[in-house]
């Protein structure tokens, strides 16, 4: 007889999927997992795997199953005053979007997530949000909007890494 796996252990074995770079099985382990989070009355634990789902369909190359795991869950993030989570869902939905060429759904998104990340204090995944918004600029041809965006993100990191600041001076040169 099988061993029916806890939704922890399926978040698990998701986690090690996805570390080997098996995302397919990875998101199969989280939507799973967030099945059994549902059952068990934990909306926000599942609504976590449901995003974890959404990254790892991305990877996959599967934008649209990104977008359809990772659609509400910001919701119900905001609903329960987590900000920080609410953020990466917004991040995590406008990555999806910028995957489907719906870039001006995907920049709103992007911007969104970014201000959401700085009312939770989170200045580096800001940055990197930032930074995903800078590219989709540059994308659509919008090189100043792209190089305000990248300042705005590394201007507001406390402690920039090496390449933010590298990043920070060349942006302040272009610019000036």
């Amino acid at each position: 007889m099988q061993d029916i796996l806890t939704p922890q252990q399926l978040s698990d074995e998701g986690t090690r999927a996805y570390q080997r770079g098996q995302y397919e099985t990875a998101a199969n382990s989280f939507a799973a997992a967030a099945e059994g989070y549902t059952a068990a009355g934990k909306p926000l634990d599942a609504a976590e795997m449901k995003n974890n789902q959404s990254v790892s369909l991305l990877k996959a190359g599967n934008a649209q199953g990104a977008f359809d795991s990772a659609a509400g869950t910001e919701s119900i993030f905001q609903a329960a005053g987590d900000i920080r989570r609410q953020g990466f869902a917004a991040g995590n939905e406008a990555s999806a979007l910028d995957a489907l060429g719906r870039l001006d759904e995907a920049a709103k998104k992007y911007q969104h997530s970014a201000d959401l990340l700085d009312e939770a204090g989170e200045d580096q995944l800001r940055a990197s949000v930032l930074q995903s918004l800078s590219a989709l600029q540059l994308r659509q041809g919008k090189a100043i909007d792209a190089a305000i965006s990248m300042q705005s993100g590394v201007g507001g990191v406390k402690n920039p890494t090496l390449k933010q600041r590298i990043s920070k001076a060349l942006i302040r040169f272009r610019l000036w």
